[in-house]
């Protein structure tokens, strides 16, 4: 029993801790499985850089953050594209997957991810995912492995904030990846105690910021805390399309994100300071939670029980806690947003939360 793994996409914590649990299950229910560790993602099954794993290379990554096997982003709607050289990636992938014998391949990756896991699967190949992603936009899902270890990244950097902004009585942003969904930012938001979350399904009104941070002035409150999604937007931006919004960016001041723009917008309606922090990265770094390492090692197992039983086609997913599987082709190209109208967004603004919406 030969099987293929590989990473792909942006990091996480968890990596290591789900591949630990895929491999540490497939040891057990075989006597005889070899796992082929693809380099650097789909890339690595492209050009078939591979490494035969060992046991051995499973032991102590519970606890360590990346991946040992690397990644890299091979974008979905380039993979049809031939490279520089003319290669044809779909049928190098297959080309190696078949070379090696390869039973199943075993992908951990987010929405483009599984997309490409998807196509392959179209192309006949036996696969099964895992959902990865810090954004927890998969659909499908409840939770994707790093989301939980990302909220305690980006809500330590507001919680370090507090201080600081309490001592300079000063209006802090803190910027929080997301591009497209702000389930990162809400959970981090609220768990920093923010007092105005912005989120990309949400579009702020300008006005309604600046009216928020001056009734916590009138109210004797020396310092406001917002928590930004790096792609949160305007009502009136979210109006445009895509085209016109790139005009518009063309003719303005160019700013290094939404963040600073926001934070120069609101210093020359409120006259208040402001001050811009990023944790970036860092939010994909470090070692993964409690929490997401019994996660990992849960949908590791259940990968490990799918190939056994000959189940392919599917991404283990969480319900309601419990492990299930989802059909690829029902995750591929879809994303999970934050709806506006849930119930944890009106429970934060009866908290008095602002969402820059009304």
């Amino acid at each position: 029993m030969r099987i293929g793994m590989l990473t792909s996409g942006g990091d996480c914590q968890a990596l290591n801790a789900t591949m630990r649990g895929v491999a540490k299950s497939l040891y057990k229910m075989y006597d005889d499985v070899e796992i082929i560790g693809f380099e650097d993602g789909y890339k690595g099954l492209i050009h078939a850089d591979y490494q035969v794993m060992k046991p051995s290379d499973f032991s102590g990554i519970l606890t360590k953050g990346g991946t040992i096997l690397g990644t890299s982003r091979t974008p979905f709607k380039t993979i049809r594209v031939p490279d520089e050289s003319g290669l044809d990636k779909v049928e190098s992938m297959k080309h190696t997957y078949r070379k090696l014998k390869l039973e199943c391949l075993v992908v951990l990756g987010g929405n483009g991810s599984q997309k490409t896991a998807n196509l392959l699967r179209e192309e006949g190949l036996n696969i099964v995912s895992l959902p990865k992603t810090i954004d927890n936009d998969l659909w499908g899902t409840d939770v994707t492995f790093g989301f939980q270890s990302a909220i305690n990244v980006a809500a330590s950097a507001i919680d370090c904030i507090h201080t600081t902004a309490a001592s300079h009585g000063r209006v802090f942003i803190v910027e929080v990846m997301g591009h497209k969904v702000g389930w990162l930012t809400l959970y981090a938001g609220l768990a920093g105690g923010a007092d105005i979350i912005l989120l990309p399904e949400v579009p702020y009104d300008l006005n309604v910021i600046c009216n928020a941070l001056k009734e916590r002035n009138r109210q004797g409150k020396r310092f406001s805390i917002l928590a930004v999604a790096e792609g949160a937007i305007s009502k009136e931006d979210a109006k445009l399309s895509k085209k016109e919004l790139k005009e518009k960016k063309k003719n303005q001041v160019a700013y290094p994100s939404v963040a600073y723009e926001l934070g120069n917008r609101i210093t020359e309606l409120t006259g208040q300071e402001v001050r811009v922090t990023v944790p970036g990265h860092t939010q994909r770094g470090g070692e993964p939670c409690p929490y997401d390492r019994v996660l990992a090692t849960r949908l590791g197992a259940a990968a490990a029980q799918l190939i056994y039983d000959k189940e392919y086609g599917y991404m283990v997913a969480v319900k309601n806690d419990n492990i299930t599987k989802v059909p690829l082709e029902e995750v591929a190209g879809k994303l999970k947003y934050v709806d506006p109208g849930c119930s944890m967004i009106q429970e934060a603004k009866r908290l008095g939360i602002s969402f820059g919406d009304e």
